[in-house]
């Protein structure tokens, strides 16, 4: 009886404490329930896109287009003579001055000529006696007193005394040596009292008042050059001018070592400023675009064989095909593809894909000069 209790006891209290464990197991199943927030219509929907990329970006500008081509070459006098002797004979005179300038026709020294003039009277009397025989000879041959040779003898005589008597008279002429244009002096190479050879160096003569510039240009662009299209050209000895002149004439050669054309210009020299043998730096202008559209150089992306941009389109990057001009110092004339009012990105592009979102974080105008190089 007792052992029948106690077993109905344990069952109670086993009951008992399975009925609170599930009591309390549904208390926490609703306070677990009643903590968890209600789902947003955001949470709901699709996943949110990619983040804005930070990238610099510049304006283009609109500017001029300037074809141009470097070169380098020599300065040339206008007209360059050595002066020198035809004759042989001692200097009796020099009549100029090292360094200065002379008219055209200007004596430059004189040649004893005692020996030039001596032989004019010489072959002066010969002359006379042949012309006197001459004129007997014809009164005769009028009278047909004597044959039809001794006529042509002594007409043949005259006439060779004559000759004679002109070439002494050219070498008395060249006893005198003048300035064959006009032009500055160098040195001179002589003294009084030098016996000249014929040959024989005695001053160079150059007229600098305008002054050539020789210089070659590649044979791609001889379809461009022209007869007086511009240059301008620099010397070291004046690192901050530019002289202007114009082109006068291109050789009819291409040189088949280098494949370039011998250009010469000329260039003013009023003041004397420019000499022959100095260095030139010629920059030649070919042609000019107005209105041309320019943007930085590092805007440009190159994929394969062909050239895009990234531009700014509603907060998005538009990658876009363009066709490059000339460049110059950092920019890039864009022919087509860029307006003069589009934005492109010129830093971070590496990480872009065309409609990628961006955030301009720093931006810097292109602003191109009137110059630009060659395409």
């Amino acid at each position: 009886m007792i052992h029948r209790f106690q077993s109905q006891w344990v069952f109670k209290e086993i009951g008992a404490f399975l009925l609170l464990l599930l009591i309390s197991t549904g208390c926490g199943e609703g306070k677990s329930t009643a903590a968890k927030p209600a789902p947003s219509p955001a949470a709901s929907s699709a996943p949110a896109g990619p983040p804005a990329m930070p990238v610099e970006a510049a304006q283009a500008q609109i500017g001029i287009g300037r074809l141009e081509v470097s070169a380098v070459g020599s300065l040339e006098a206008n007209e360059s003579a050595v002066i020198r002797s035809e004759i042989a004979g001692r200097i009796s005179a020099i009549q100029f001055n090292e360094g200065e300038k002379i008219g055209k026709g200007g004596v430059l020294l004189t040649i004893n000529a005692e020996e030039f003039q001596a032989q004019i009277k010489q072959i002066a009397a010969v002359v006379a006696l042949n012309k006197m025989n001459f004129e007997r000879t014809k009164q005769l041959q009028t009278e047909g007193l004597i044959a039809q040779r001794v006529y042509d003898e002594a007409e043949s005589k005259l006439k060779e005394s004559e000759a004679s008597l002109s070439l002494a008279q050219v070498r008395l002429d060249k006893s005198i040596l003048r300035a064959p244009f006009a032009g500055r002096l160098g040195l001179r190479q002589v003294s009084p009292g030098d016996y000249l050879q014929p040959g024989q160096p005695i001053v160079n003569l150059e007229d600098i008042d305008s002054i050539k510039v020789d210089f070659r240009i590649p044979e791609i662009y001889l379809n461009r050059l022209q007869v007086g299209q511009p240059v301008q050209v620099g010397v070291d000895v004046y690192p901050d001018r530019i002289f202007e002149g114009k082109i006068y004439a291109i050789d009819a050669r291409i040189d088949q070592a280098s494949r370039t054309v011998l250009v010469r210009a000329r260039v003013p020299n009023p003041k004397g400023e420019l000499h022959p043998g100095m260095f030139a730096r010629v920059v030649l202008l070919l042609g000019q675009r107005e209105n041309a559209v320019f943007v930085p150089e590092q805007a440009v992306v190159p994929m394969g064989g062909d050239k895009f941009v990234y531009r700014i389109v509603d907060g998005k990057a538009a990658l876009t095909k363009v066709r490059l001009g000339l460049r110059k110092e950092g920019r890039v004339e864009i022919v087509e593809g860029v307006g003069p009012q589009d934005t492109v990105i010129t830093a971070g592009q590496m990480k872009l894909f065309d409609g990628a979102p961006v955030a301009t974080v720093g931006s810097k105008e292109s602003q191109p000069e009137k110059a630009a190089k060659t395409e």
